[in-house]
């Protein structure tokens, strides 16, 4: 096993602190003061504790570092210095309806050498409360769930592939482009999966329980993690156009080492109808 870093351990000790309370509050979930911040986008007390326990546990260790944050927004650090992209709840909705499949989403990234913006992720972690899984990836050192070396599907065939994406809803996302995405893959591989937690799905490609993932209209927070996650592992992120950004997120499409560039083409092919 690859030596665990004293960040990553930071970061694995504030999700799990963070997780602790999440647990608690999902075994009282009919109890939850529930707020509606959009169409059907709702945020709950059980977001904002996560969010404020990440917030001062990592505060505390790296002081001089940014934030970029689901419902805190983005504060900035020193000048020169990484943040952290943090997401306290993805899949808030399974979490509301009571369904055990969310989790805790921390990376960090890197300033630009020239200073306009951001550049790298450097490392990553999903923290899956309910399991008790934590998944984790620093640049060069690879992915891990706990102590074991996680690795992409070795899967080489689209129709015994399992992808996952993320379906339109309530006004979010564009129906007819996913409609046509859809059609294109659906033929094509063993079988599609809706789960609900964009940072999850791409932890799972990482751990090779999916061949591919794809979705648009996601937000940093829900990406930055799980991209460092599936590359560590030996597998590809791109946006939809096929260029390799630190964070996709707007598009995004993720697969094995062997699948990636021909789930890329039928997705592009799908568009141009």
């Amino acid at each position: 096993m690859s030596a665990i870093s004293g960040l990553i351990r930071v970061i694995e000790r504030a999700a799990r602190k963070a997780g602790q309370r999440l647990r608690r509050d999902f075994g009282e979930i009919e109890h939850l003061q529930v707020s509606k911040k959009g169409p059907a986008d709702f945020v709950s007390k059980a977001d904002r504790h996560s969010e404020r326990t990440l917030w001062d546990e990592l505060r505390a260790a790296r002081p001089d570092w940014g934030f970029l944050m689901e419902e805190g927004g983005e504060i900035p650090g020193e000048e020169g210095k990484p943040r952290f992209i943090i997401d306290p709840l993805d899949g808030t909705s399974n979490f509301l309806h009571g369904l055990p499949h969310f989790a805790i989403s921390i990376a960090v990234q890197e300033p630009r050498i020239d200073g306009k913006g951001w550049g790298e992720v450097t490392a990553a972690l999903v923290y899956q409360p309910i399991t008790d899984e934590s998944y984790w990836a620093e640049t060069g050192r690879g992915a891990w769930l706990q102590d074991r070396r996680l690795r992409v599907s070795a899967r080489r065939h689209l129709d015994e592939s399992l992808i996952a994406t993320g379906i339109p809803f309530a006004g979010a996302g564009d129906p007819g482009q996913w409609t046509k995405i859809y059609g294109s893959l659906a033929p094509q591989v063993a079988g599609i999966r809706r789960f609900g937690a964009a940072s999850l799905d791409l932890a799972w490609v990482a751990a090779g329980r999916y061949e591919g993932f794809w979705e648009a209209g996601l937000k940093p927070w829900d990406t930055a993690a799980g991209c460092l996650l599936v590359r560590e592992a030996g597998g590809f992120v791109t946006d939809w156009r096929g260029r390799s950004l630190p964070v996709c997120d707007e598009t995004v499409l993720a697969g094995n080492d062997a699948l990636h560039s021909r789930l890329h083409k039928l997705l592009v092919s799908s568009l141009k109808d």
